[in-house]
């Protein structure tokens, strides 16, 4: 590339990024309301004279504050913009950005409010008292990009008069992340903290917490050589020091970095580009650990670290390469713990906590979600995985629930947590949106032993759903696909199943039933335009038929299918292998999951102008699979017509179906036809017919057909963020599920514990 392009590139990069903060609106936070505002009795109840209950609540006991306002759940973050990251002392204003984007993730990653605050004081006792004063609007404080060593002094004086967490997060936010990999790192090279020479440049606020945090863990203190720009931190030594630097003082007199390193088991960077030259790596001890995290420049490039110690542990501070040392590994998840148990502060405890969570989490088996955030990369706990990835949505219930049971184990919490399992899957059920409602699926999924076959065994995300029924579930996954492609698969995903221990494969083109499959699909078709050499190479091709052959069989107990392909395609193959016994396809259904709760949707894929019988059918069938999830149905017959206001085919459609179930003695709440806003929305329904049948909104929706249908579940998905959970083939006796490529891992997990419930357990 040359210099002209570059230059064009950097240019088009720094626009986007303007851009991405001006448009469509400027800035990256907004407020929004959390009770509504649409009358005067809202006014009334939201301020005066209704307010005033609340005010006084708060006035005779403070601890009512969390129950009556949102300062429970928000954080301030503080900053006078004194040392912002690879920006230095741009001022409190030009900070505000970056304070966003904070605020930001601590959203996305822990769903926690913040307020931005920017501070144009640079005395450090002056700005800690204005922070101090702040303590009536927040949960928490998290101080962050102040210069060394203000920091320290603000911080001390914030945890000394206030009763609420206040976390520098520069400094203890990458203490904790280094700890973890370090942590980690031990582990991989067989070390013992209490052995370890740990060499480090740099003696700012972050260094001098992460050198703390590895004494916390077991360092010695006097195997700790810290070195800055005057050289070896040392007694007697009067340069460029304070207090936080004096407590690793080595006796002797001045040295250098260069005389310090030989044999020194880690190295840690937080100091500027190029200090840790190659010929210093090479007389590290073997296996070196090196932490080169100044950004954007490392205090040694990683390939060139690579290339001095072949055989070291390496993490920077970049994206770029493996073990980035991220703090939003870090901060939202122990700000969250401590919000959640109502701490006083953020001890050690805490942070060891804290450590020793994102250092489990790297160890355990790789999540389907961070896996496709992270595609391409290998994401197996081992020297280029440390820690885990900023996007592993475990993040979230491991270290928060780790934080909160060190918070109440060392007495600071004051609304201690009775069960932190019951917290943790209640985090867990936060992020993975599907949990909550899943649970009564997973609940009775788990008293039974299924087979469940998946059709399409070679792809990564069914592997990965494998990986998860085997730790998830008593169900046994069985894979079809080929035996060394899904051997290679499995080690490239980092997961830890092995074939004949927890899943069963079947080769399509090498199994020992293969003379059996082809004769039970031959026996089935045979009067259907099928001979004997088709039956072959259907069975030789055809994973879908296999897997429908293997249920048939009672090899299996259920079919999971449609990770690639049409539905209909997979539908054919379903229907005439297990079409039986008078099983027939009645519709499909899918879950959406979204943030007002569950919307069930039918029928998306089966029946393309269903005739009223069988939407009648569909009706009963959604009804019978939504109590599946805990739910009572109320189903809506959508239409273009209006209760009889239109003479269309769906209006005539769904008359004729209402008609059908109201001969029949129905135990759940139905209403049509109708359109899909007045079925939402119950005021609005009553306005068209005030005396009908079904109270609130309606939590199923029918359709006429599969157009409308299919369009809604995808605009929910595309536009509303839903969730979907299916599509769930109805009628078939739980014998067979066709999902649609979009599905993911998740979904297929989800998708299995369906499968993974006998219809006894739902009638």
């Amino acid at each position: 590339m040359n210099d002209h392009t570059s230059d064009d590139a950097q240019a088009a990069q720094r626009q986007a990024a303007l851009d991405y903060h001006r448009l469509p609106r400027p800035g990256k936070l907004e407020i929004r309301a959390t009770k509504p505002l649409a009358n005067g009795r809202d006014l009334a109840l939201a301020y005066s004279p209704g307010v005033a209950e609340a005010s006084l609540a708060i006035h005779a006991d403070q601890a009512r504050a969390r129950d009556y306002t949102a300062r429970g759940n928000l954080v301030g973050v503080v900053s006078n913009g004194s040392a912002v990251l690879g920006l230095g002392n741009i001022g409190a204003l030009a900070s505000k950005p970056v304070m966003e984007g904070k605020a930001v993730l601590f959203k996305t990653f822990a769903g926690i409010d913040c307020f931005d605050i920017e501070l144009d004081e640079s005395d450090p006792e002056r700005l800690a008292d204005i922070v101090c004063a702040l303590e009536p609007t927040f949960g928490a404080i998290n101080l962050e990009d102040i210069k060394s060593p203000d920091c320290f002094i603000v911080e001390k004086l914030c945890r000394e008069r206030m009763n609420i967490p206040v976390f520098h997060d520069d400094q203890h936010g990458t203490a904790i992340v280094v700890g973890a990999a370090a942590l980690n790192a031990l582990r991989l090279t067989g070390r013992k903290w209490r052995d370890i020479k740990v060499v480090s440049t740099g003696g700012g606020a972050a260094g001098i917490a992460c050198l703390n945090m590895l004494v916390t863990l077991g360092v010695r203190r006097e195997n700790v050589f810290l070195c800055d720009l005057a050289g070896l931190v040392h007694e007697g030594r009067t340069e460029d020091m304070t207090p936080q630097k004096a407590e690793f003082a080595q006796p002797g007199g001045p040295r250098s970095l260069d005389d310090v390193i030989d044999g020194a088991d880690m190295f840690l960077g937080l100091s500027g580009p190029g200090v840790l030259k190659p010929e210093m790596v090479a007389r590290m001890a073997s296996r070196p650990i090196i932490f080169a995290l100044a950004n954007p420049n490392p205090e040694i490039s990683y390939d060139v670290a690579r290339a001095a110690a072949s055989d070291a542990i390496i993490a920077t501070g970049r994206s770029d390469y493996p073990n980035q040392v991220n703090n939003v590994l870090c901060f939202p998840f122990i700000f969250r713990g401590a919000l959640d148990v109502g701490a006083t502060e953020i001890n050690e405890a805490m942070k060891v906590g804290c450590v020793e969570g994102i250092a489990a989490l790297a160890r355990a088996t790789t999540s389907a979600e961070a896996a496709a955030a992270y595609q391409g990369e290998q994401l197996t706990f081992g020297p280029d995985y440390l820690i885990p990835k900023p996007f592993d949505p475990r993040l979230m219930g491991v270290v928060a629930s780790s934080v909160a049971k060190a918070a109440m184990e060392s007495g600071v919490a004051s609304r201690p947590i009775e069960d932190i399992e019951a917290y943790k899957k209640g985090l867990d059920a936060s992020v993975f949106r599907s949990s909550l409602i899943m649970r009564p699926v997973f609940s009775a999924a788990s008293q039974a032993q299924r087979r469940i076959v998946f059709a399409e065994g070679e792809d990564e995300r069914v592997l990965r759903a494998a990986q998860a029924i085997v730790e998830e579930t008593t169900d046994t996954p069985i894979v079809i696909g080929r035996p060394d492609v899904i051997a290679t698969r499995i080690a490239r995903a980092g997961l830890t199943m092995e074939p004949g221990r927890d899943l069963e494969i079947v080769n399509p083109q090498n199994d020992p039933r293969y003379r059996d499959y082809w004769e039970t699909y031959h026996d089935i078709m045979a009067r259907r335009g099928v001979g004997p050499d088709l039956a072959r190479a259907v069975m030789r091709t055809n994973t879908t038929a296999i897997g429908a052959v293997m249920v048939h069989r009672n090899e299996a107990d259920s079919l999971i299918c449609g990770t690639f392909g049409q539905f209909l395609w997979h539908l054919r193959y379903v229907t005439e292998v297990l079409g039986q016994d008078g099983l027939h396809p009645v519709g499909a259904m899918s879950l959406m999951i979204l943030e007002e709760g569950p919307l069930f949707i039918a029928d998306t894929h089966v029946h393309a102008q269903p005739t009223p019988d069988q939407v009648a059918e569909t009706v009963l069938a959604c009804a019978r699979h939504v109590r599946r999830f805990g739910v009572e149905p109320k189903v809506a017959l959508c239409s273009g017509s209006q209760f009889g206001n239109l003479d269309s085919h769906s209006g005539r459609t769904m008359r004729a179906a209402l008609a059908a179930l109201d001969a029949m003695a129905l135990d759940f709440q139905y209403e049509g036809e109708m359109n899909a806003d007045a079925a939402l929305d119950a005021d609005l329904r009553a306005r068209f017919l005030p005396r009908g049948r079904m109270e609130g909104p309606a939590n199923v929706l029918v359709f006429a057909g599969t157009d409308a249908a299919g369009a809604t579940r995808n605009i929910l998905k595309a536009r509303a963020g839903g969730l979907e959970v299916g599509p769930i083939l109805m009628g078939m006796g739980n014998k067979a599920h066709i999902v649609t490529p979009s599905i993911t891992a998740r979904g297929l997990l989800n998708i299995s514990a369906l499968a993974g419930t006998p219809v006894a357990h739902y009638g």
